[in-house]
């Protein structure tokens, strides 16, 4: 079982911006993806996270992701 302490929150706002929301409180549309390194470039890869969040999501987000996981 997956738990919520082993996701990142990635939040898209009201004004389109995109952030890694490390409080998990953020306000606007969520994604989780799980910390791993292999989960976070297959995502990136297939652009999952855009079509979620019907944005364009900029590489130093991943880049701040897989820091995190590291």
């Amino acid at each position: 079982k997956t738990l919520k302490k082993d996701l990142l929150r990635v939040v898209r706002d009201k004004e389109g911006n995109v952030s890694v929301d490390l409080t998990g409180k953020a306000n606007g549309r969520g994604a989780y993806l799980k910390k791993d390194s292999e989960v976070i470039k297959k995502a990136q890869k297939t652009k999952t996270l855009e079509r979620v969040l019907e944005v364009e999501i900029p590489d130093t987000i991943y880049e701040e992701m897989l820091k995190l996981v590291d």
